[in-house]
């Protein structure tokens, strides 16, 4: 692994990536055809928060928050800081005091994965958090890694500069490249949900709507009349 510092980073507009966010990650997943989910191993610290930016990356060692520290001050207005270890790590590697170096720079949020701490003052703040663990473990600041490389979380590759978005539902990551696409999309497919929750409000069944009924007889399911206990 290389210990570098990447700056001057390809960054999106806040604002667009706003709009993306506010469909929320699972519409957004949904539209993308399925991609970008970081998996259900990335949880809220605390619920209800709602956040998108663009990434600030960083490769860690497990137990160590050292790049962390080197990757505070190359955030801007607008970014999410991504974290993630070279092995698996649930120590608490991100707390308050990062959270108040990082919100007097702007940024939207934190996604690590690996643990964080101080949870009630995160929630008291409204510094958006979504990790692996939640540790009152803590760590060390000595050993070197990256900020702003290419890593991977759930499956999913995290370039510098790509959108985050994150919410109740987890963590998505969109290229930058697609982000103009996605908001495209998203915007056809709540669209749809919205047609869809006016007809089931007004009493249509899901098995109609999404001609399911006609599929069911060659699915082997059929409809008995209650006959007793068999």
């Amino acid at each position: 692994m290389r210990n570098v510092v990447v700056t001057g980073i390809p960054r999106a507009d806040p604002a667009k990536i706003g709009t993306l966010a506010g469909y929320g990650v699972a519409t957004v997943h949904e539209a993308l055809g399925r991609t970008g989910y970081l998996g259900p191993g990335l949880r809220p610290a605390w619920p209800g928060a709602r956040t998108g930016g663009n990434a600030v990356t960083v490769l860690s060692w497990p137990g160590d928050n050292l790049m962390i520290h080197v990757a505070v001050e190359q955030c801007q207005i607008g970014d999410i800081l991504v974290v993630t270890t070279t092995s698996p790590s649930t120590d608490g590697m991100f707390g308050e005091l990062f959270a108040t170096a990082l919100a007097h720079r702007g940024v939207r949020g934190v996604v690590i994965n690996a643990g964080v701490r101080d949870v009630a003052e995160l929630r008291a703040m409204g510094f958006p958090a979504w990790s692996a663990a939640v540790s009152a473990q803590g760590t060390v600041k000595a050993t070197p890694g990256a900020v702003n490389v290419p890593i991977t979380i759930g499956g999913q590759l995290i370039r510098p500069g790509d959108t985050i978005l994150a919410d109740d539902d987890g963590v998505l990551v969109c290229p930058r490249e697609d982000l103009d696409r996605a908001i495209a999309a998203s915007a056809a497919r709540a669209d749809k949900e919205a047609t869809t929750r006016a007809a089931f409000l007004k009493g249509e069944l899901g098995l109609d709507r999404y001609g399911l009924r006609e599929r069911l007889p060659g699915l082997g399911i059929t409809y008995e009349e209650y006959d007793g206990d068999r």
